[in-house]
C-alpha cells in the first residue's frame, strides 16, 4: 500500500506539475527567434506562429500612412535608426492592420529579423523585466498596444508608456521599439492659441501630450470616403471572385455607423458566406 501511494506521488503536486506545463512560457525561457510574434501577459509569453496579416497590396484609403509605417518597420527590422510611433484615429480604418502587414512583409523576407510582441497594458509597469530579456537576443522587436485610450483611467498606462519611451533610468534596447494605436482622435492635436479650459480637462490633455510627444512617428487615420470605401471593399473582394454591388456595400455600412475600412471587410464576409466561399 506504501509503495503504491509512493509511486503516484503527492496529488497536489502532479496538479502543479500539470497546471505548469498547460501555462505559457515565463519570459526567461521563450524561444524568442522561432515565432512570428508573441503575446506578454504578466511576465508569461504566448506564442503566435504566423502573424493574422493582410497582404500591403490589400490595405486602401492610408498610402500616405502605409508607406510611413511601412518605411519605419523596415528601417528597425534593418537594425537602422526608426522610431516609436503612435497611429491615432477613426475606428476601423486600419491602424493595427497595417502594423501587421508592414510587420508580415518584413518576415516574408526574413524571418528571423523582426517580430511583433502585443501588450497587456494592465502589465506595462514590467516592461523593463520585457527590456531586460529582450536585449540579450539578436533580433528586432516591436512591441505593440493596441487600442490605447486616453482618459484618467489610464493614467497609470500613460505613466508606464512615458517611462518606456522617454525617462526611465531602465533604457528601452536598440532593438526594440513601441507601436500604439488609439481611437482617441484629439491626441496629437492643439488649439491654435493653446487657451486652457477647466482645469480636469487641461490637466488630462496635457497628460496625453505629453505621452504623444515622446513617439517620432505619429500618424493620423480619418474616415474614409464613399469612393474609398468601395475600393476598400473591392480590394477584398476582387480575390474571391465576389461582386460589389456598389447600393448594397453603402447601405450596409450606414446602418452600422460611418463608412469605414472595417465596415468594407465585413460587408465581404458576408457577401463570402452568401456565397459559400470560406476566407
Amino acid at each position: 500500500m506504501g509503495d503504491r501511494g509512493q509511486d503516484q506521488g503527492d496529488p497536489l503536486a502532479r496538479i502543479a506539475d500539470a497546471l505548469e506545463r498547460l501555462a505559457p512560457a515565463s519570459s526567461t525561457n521563450t524561444d524568442w527567434l522561432g515565432h512570428a510574434g508573441y503575446v506578454w501577459n504578466a511576465g508569461r509569453i504566448a506564442t503566435v506562429h504566423q502573424l493574422e496579416a493582410l497582404p500591403l497590396d490589400r490595405i486602401k484609403g492610408i498610402d500616405r500612412q502605409k508607406h510611413a509605417v511601412c518605411e519605419n518597420v523596415r528601417r528597425h527590422a534593418l537594425g537602422h535608426a526608426a522610431h516609436d510611433m503612435l497611429l491615432w484615429g477613426a475606428r476601423g480604418m486600419g491602424k493595427s492592420a497595417v502594423l501587421r502587414a508592414a510587420v508580415a512583409s518584413q518576415q516574408a523576407e526574413d524571418p528571423s529579423r523582426l517580430a511583433l510582441v502585443e501588450l497587456d497594458p494592465g502589465n506595462l509597469a514590467a516592461l523593463p523585466e520585457l527590456f531586460a530579456t529582450l536585449e540579450l537576443i539578436e533580433r528586432r522587436f516591436i512591441l505593440f498596444l493596441d487600442d490605447l485610450a486616453f482618459n484618467h483611467s489610464a493614467d497609470q498606462v500613460m505613466r508606464h508608456l512615458r517611462s518606456a519611451l522617454e525617462g526611465s533610468l531602465v533604457p528601452r534596447p536598440a532593438n526594440v521599439r513601441l507601436s500604439v494605436t488609439s481611437n482617441h482622435r484629439a491626441i496629437v492635436a492643439r488649439t491654435g492659441d493653446d487657451q486652457p479650459g477647466p482645469l480636469q480637462e487641461r490637466d488630462a490633455m496635457d497628460d496625453s501630450l505629453a505621452l504623444a510627444d515622446r513617439f517620432g512617428l505619429r500618424l493620423g487615420f480619418h474616415p474614409c470616403s464613399q469612393e474609398v470605401y468601395l475600393a476598400i471593399a473591392k480590394a477584398h473582394a476582387d480575390p474571391l471572385g465576389l461582386e460589389v454591388n456598389e447600393s448594397e456595400a453603402l447601405g450596409w455600412s450606414r446602418a452600422r455607423g460611418p463608412l469605414s475600412g472595417r465596415s468594407a471587410w465585413q460587408f465581404v464576409v458576408e457577401l463570402a458566406g452568401r456565397a459559400g466561399t470560406s476566407l
